[in-house]
């Protein structure tokens, strides 16, 4: 990517859309390595690791965006902007998101805002911060024994009560959470209340794929308890369904912590 005054001066600058994925560096895909070490200019989510942000070049503009619940660096709106801004410079623009840029990430959002300032968008995918998690866990989302359907929320949402969730959790089905941890014990009332049992399996999977991962297992009548008694702290995932009781594999369990 060529941030050149010349080069800038000449031309419209792209917006490269980039999944970090779960964590680990390891685990970007090859062209989301190349590009971050070719960039000028990263934006980039609070959740991104360290070690992801550090294979920029040394003379990198990085601009954190992150958010946090309650309070952000910058609303949707202005971070849509600062991309359109910089892109109208001729700047190109490294958006840098945890896991994969259309899940859950808004980066659905930020493409439509640029395209229709006539800046164009380059999507690069990442591995998924559930699936990057459940695999680092050890747990199979959909294991023959267990699950045949899987089925992906967001638990941090002001209209959380009004959303209908049943049917996504149960018999044969897997549930993942985003972003619920602040509010567990509103998604255990909610789920319960629609009929699934207070003994269902539960998985909390915190820093996946990092070197401070954890996995806390127990049942959905004790997920809020579990995650305060071990100060559960983002990023971090809820899986619910039978596949979170099963062991993971041998190799796995010196990450894994088991709560009865």
């Amino acid at each position: 990517m060529d941030d050149s005054p010349a080069a800038s001066a000449a031309r419209i600058g792209t917006v490269y859309l980039v999944g970090a994925g779960p964590g680990d560096p390891d685990l970007l895909t090859l062209r989301a390595a190349r590009l971050i070490g070719e960039a000028r200019l990263i934006v980039h989510d609070g959740l991104v690791d360290p070690a992801i942000l550090a294979l920029a070049p040394a003379d990198a503009r990085l601009v954190s965006v992150a958010k946090r619940r309650s309070r952000h660096t910058l609303p949707q709106d202005a971070i849509n902007a600062l991309l359109v801004r910089e892109a109208l410079a001729g700047h190109d623009v490294l958006r840098l998101k945890g896991g994969d840029p259309l899940v859950f990430g808004r980066g659905g959002e930020e493409a439509e805002a640029c395209r229709a300032a006539g800046v164009p968008v380059v999507i690069v995918p990442g591995i998924s911060a559930a699936l990057g998690a459940a695999a680092a866990a050890g747990i199979a989302l959909t294991h023959r024994d267990a699950a045949s359907t899987v089925s992906f929320v967001a638990g941090q949402c002001q209209t959380l009560a009004d959303q209908d969730w049943a049917g996504l959790a149960g018999k044969g089905r897997t549930l993942v959470i985003y972003m619920g941890i602040a509010t567990a014990s509103a998604i255990t009332d909610k789920l319960i209340a629609d009929g699934l049992s207070p003994d269902v399996p539960v998985a909390v999977i915190e820093n996946a794929t990092r070197p401070a991962m954890r996995v806390l297992r127990g049942v959905l009548a004790g997920l809020d308890a579990l995650i305060v008694a071990h100060a559960v702290r983002s990023p971090a995932l809820i899986v619910i369904g039978d596949v979170a009781a099963r062991e993971p594999a041998a190799a796995l369990a010196r990450l894994t912590e088991t709560v009865a």
